[in-house]
């Protein structure tokens, strides 16, 4: 079966840009627009968080996203009928990113089904311990061709980053330090900590997250990893934003 990420990762193996956004930010209405937007100013991978209202991972910036999300009434259900909105108009790989939950909440077979149906290639669930995935979850994932990306730091052990990477598909996501998102860590660590994940040679692409915001931060990541994942400096620029096609055009100009 095709997969969307699996197809981008065959075709492009350095440099990959992957922004994230908030569903339902700024406004209810704004998903399809910022999706459109960040497909034509190039952007590789489309992740879209979807809003919770206790976002563990995620740093002040992408909290308050989550917030107003929630307060313009975003929820999964609406969700997925602006991904069915956005299926003719937005090619690139979709992923979804939230927490454990909501989806059980919603239900994760029909979560899994749905989110198929509407053309996402791949889900991260931070809060999803590895033994649950692999002996309760997995196959609602695999049935519906969807990739599963685990998270590791820098605190995360060689044989837990190798069990991550068995157990992920697409891509393995490489939290670039111990904070949250939207941080700034000291550059030498985290490059030790880069080429120690480059030197393991992963089954699967890594894509560097966490304190990318600019064109020196996006190449450093590029130098060791297939790419990175911007998101806090993003959600930034669209706060400040009256015109989303413009600010995300200009914005994603300022990585690459």
């Amino acid at each position: 079966m095709h997969n969307k990420l699996t197809h981008l990762f065959q075709k492009k193996n350095k440099n990959v840009l992957n922004v994230y956004c908030t569903a339902g930010y700024p406004k209810k209405n704004s998903t399809v627009a910022v999706m459109q937007a960040l497909q034509s100013a190039g952007v590789d991978v489309i992740e879209i968080g979807i809003p919770y209202s206790d976002p563990i991972a995620d740093g002040p910036t992408i909290q308050n996203s989550n917030a107003i999300a929630i307060h313009n009434g975003m929820c999964i259900p609406l969700l997925f009928t602006q991904l069915k909105q956005a299926k003719k108009s937005v090619q690139v790989p979709i992923v979804l990113m939230g927490y454990l939950n909501p989806v059980l909440q919603y239900g994760i077979q029909k979560f899994c089904k749905m989110a198929a149906s509407v053309g996402v290639a791949g889900i991260i669930l931070p809060d999803l311990p590895m033994y649950e995935y692999e002996h309760l979850y997995k196959k609602n994932f695999t049935d519906n061709n969807l990739s599963f990306i685990f998270l590791i730091t820098p605190q995360t052990s060689i044989q837990r980053i190798k069990l991550a990477d068995k157990l992920s598909t697409g891509f393995v996501y490489a939290v670039s330090s111990n904070a949250i998102t939207g941080s700034n860590v000291k550059p030498i660590d985290q490059n030790k900590y880069f080429k120690k994940i480059a030197g393991l040679k992963l089954q699967n692409p890594f894509l560097i997250g966490f304190g990318i915001n600019n064109k020196k931060t996006f190449a450093n990541a590029c130098n060791y990893a297939t790419g990175a994942i911007v998101g806090s400096a993003y959600i930034t620029a669209l706060a400040a934003s009256t015109d989303i096609y413009k600010s995300t055009i200009n914005f994603v100009k300022t990585l690459k």
